[in-house]
């Protein structure tokens, strides 16, 4: 379809949602999680990495805490950015893991793996934590 056309739109919406609300609120890190998956899905996935990184998951941390399921999404939306992206490195893996798990006190040795298996890993922790949070029987 029109995906550049909606990835503009998406923009757009984000900037004006961070102008009205702020960039703490809810519907503004919903709207920014829209904005990023679209950016993953179009292959600019430095982009995607840096808005998800330095303002979506701080925010929604913040805000919303750790283990809040938009948190939770924008963790794994991270980590779709970072496999899909070829030219990621495993030290972007690993400062990824460190910032989001670093409460958790658990590390990945950046001296095994590929950057695919450490994705992985960084999903099948978010998978753990939701399950976690809500329950085994949750659909998502």
């Amino acid at each position: 379809g029109r995906k550049d056309e909606a990835l503009v739109l998406k923009r757009e919406t984000y900037t004006g949602f961070v102008t009205l609300l702020g960039v703490s609120h809810e519907r503004t890190i919903l709207t920014g999680l829209n904005l990023s998956n679209s950016l993953v899905e179009l292959g600019d996935c430095d982009d995607a990495k840096t808005l998800t990184r330095d303002q979506l998951l701080p925010a929604a941390r913040n805000t919303l805490g750790a283990d809040h399921d938009l948190t939770l999404k924008i963790n794994m939306n991270l980590a779709f950015a970072l496999q899909a992206n070829p030219e990621s490195t495993r030290e972007d893996l690993r400062l990824n893991f460190e910032s989001r798990y670093a409460a958790d006190a658990t590390r990945f040795d950046s001296n095994t793996g590929n950057d695919l298996l450490e994705a992985e890993r960084i999903m099948q922790h978010t998978v753990q934590r939701r399950r976690r949070v809500f329950g085994p029987a949750h659909p998502n």
